[in-house]
């Protein structure tokens, strides 16, 4: 599984304790930054570049964290394919993934601890999508309000 991760200022440390978190565990973790911590950085151009490699594909899960979660998933979610949730206890963070196939899950640096935080990583790495008839209608739905084509 190829995992991204990101984080604005506010989530910088939270998420260079997950990269070493992970990678001791045996994941293979690609950082699309910050790779330095800046107060002034902005969420919306953190996401961005995890945001395109999810899209695209070369990602197949992502983990972002800004100060509260809630700015890094309402921008991941404005891109085609990004399934986003901001997630804050472990029947969400498996359940996501099992029902809804997210791909993004979003962490509140600020707002949890790293135990916790990592529980849910765990918990959403786990996952893997049911692929039901009832969920796939429901993302074949989301796809057509995201090309326009809801009715």
């Amino acid at each position: 599984m190829k995992i991204g991760i990101a984080a604005d200022h506010a989530g910088f440390e939270v998420k260079q304790q997950l990269v070493k978190q992970l990678e001791a565990v045996g994941y293979s973790v690609t950082d699309f930054g910050a790779h330095v911590y800046d107060a002034d950085d902005d969420y919306p151009d953190i996401i961005v570049p995890l945001a395109k490699a999810i899209t695209a594909g070369v990602m197949d899960r992502g983990i972002a964290v800004c100060g509260s979660g809630v700015g890094v998933s309402v921008a991941a979610n404005k891109f085609p394919g990004v399934r986003a949730a901001l997630i804050t206890e472990t029947y969400s963070a498996h359940q996501g993934v099992e029902h809804d196939n997210m791909n993004l899950m979003c962490l509140g640096g600020r707002v949890i601890g790293f135990v916790l935080i990592w529980d849910l990583v765990q918990a959403y790495l786990r996952a893997s999508y049911n692929g039901g008839e009832r969920f796939e209608r429901r993302l074949h739905k989301i796809w057509a309000i995201e090309t326009g084509r809801y009715l």
